[in-house]
């Protein structure tokens, strides 16, 4: 083919549409475009699953933090570190009832007076050592200081409905411990610094009997310090740790007389002795010393103490005793002899021994009644 007609061939083609060379081009121009739209989708669902995954793991750990079993436990804990008795109280499964005390064997009733602020003591360094599922239960073991004293206890909780998409939680046994509280010398006592009255706490109330033991609902753990501060009489605190869970923990204290009280009696021992010296009789009425004579007395005899007791005051049940201690008497009376008629004087030291019983009254004072083996 020659240039003319090669000239021609270009001169007679057609020429191409400006549209068809756009549309000739455009497949070249989609292809990066949908490759990109691919990756910031598969960008995009990445971010929603690793932000899936930080809300799942945020809600584990504040359903760990505030909704677990342990949380639960912690909670209870914590009310007793503020001393928020009431609110720890008021938390499930705590209160309880004379059915609950009676099936777990420790009475069917008992006082709830130490139930409060007033009666509670520090509770510090609170560790939760493990939470185990057992069935539809849940062990949680805390250690803990209780009023200076280190303690561990398990808590056994279970499910208790929902709150919104977290579970709630109770206890399945009451962290509720009783003391069984028996008081000698006594009526009136403290617990933690919390004065009480056996008769207040009583069931039996103003016909308590002083001897009775005291059954009291006390928080667990927690450590109660029972102590007697009163004119007549005093103790030193005896402690105990309630650590178990609904379960009787006794307690025995025996008061002391005070030395105040010890001088009280002291003086009125003494005032009955020289009350008793000042009867002229051989035999002075409800004395615990006297003389037996077979002669006749031609004046009045005359007494005097001339070595008084040294009394001491010792418990006796719920009241006080006077052990049984030497007392010397002294008697002078002018006699006439029934065998031949002589005058003389009995100028005689008299020994004997005194001792007697104390009754505190229920308005607090005491009844003192002393007596002796009688006259020698």
């Amino acid at each position: 083919m020659d240039q003319g007609a090669v000239g021609q061939a270009h001169e007679g083609a057609a020429p191409v549409p400006a549209s068809a060379a756009v549309a000739a081009s455009a497949p070249r121009g989609r292809r990066p475009r949908r490759s990109g739209l691919a990756f910031d989708l598969t960008a995009l669902a990445l971010v929603g699953v690793l932000l899936i995954g930080a809300v799942v793991a945020g809600a584990l750990s504040i359903s760990q933090e505030f909704y677990s079993a342990r949380a639960f436990v912690e909670r209870y804990l914590g009310l007793l570190a503020e001393r928020r008795a009431a609110d720890a109280l008021a938390l499930p499964g705590v209160a309880v009832d004379s059915e609950e005390l009676a099936a777990a064997g420790i009475g069917d009733h008992a006082s709830d007076a130490l139930l409060r602020q007033a009666a509670l003591t520090s509770l510090t360094d609170v560790k939760v050592l493990s939470e185990e599922e057992a069935g539809d239960l849940t062990h949680v073991t805390v250690s803990y200081v209780a009023g200076g004293y280190p303690g561990t206890t398990t808590f056994d909780v279970e499910r208790d409905g929902w709150i919104g998409i977290a579970p709630a939680w109770r206890f399945a046994t009451s962290p509720l411990a009783v003391i069984d509280l028996t008081v000698r010398g006594s009526m009136k006592f403290d617990v933690n610094g919390f004065a009480l009255d056996k008769r207040q706490v009583s069931p039996d109330g103003v016909n308590a009997v002083a001897l009775a033991p005291l059954p009291m609902l006390v928080f667990s753990p927690g450590l109660y310090s029972v102590s007697v501060s009163t004119a007549i009489a005093t103790t030193p605190g005896v402690a105990v740790l309630s650590d178990s869970p609904l379960t009787a923990v006794p307690i025995d204290v025996q008061a002391q007389p005070t030395a105040q009280f010890v001088e009280v009696v002291q003086e009125r021992v003494d005032e009955f002795l020289t009350a008793c010296a000042q009867q002229q009789v051989l035999q002075p009425t409800a004395c615990p010393f006297g003389y037996r004579l077979e002669d006749r007395v031609v004046s009045p005899p005359t007494w005097s103490i001339a070595q008084s007791p040294t009394i001491s005051v010792v418990p006796n049940g719920a009241d006080w005793q006077i052990p049984a201690t030497q007392a010397i008497a002294h008697i002078r009376v002018e006699v006439r002899s029934l065998f031949d008629g002589s005058l003389s004087e009995i100028d005689e030291d008299v020994a004997f021994d005194v001792s007697g019983t104390i009754e505190v009254l229920p308005d607090g004072t005491a009844s003192i009644q002393v007596s002796g083996p009688g006259p020698s």
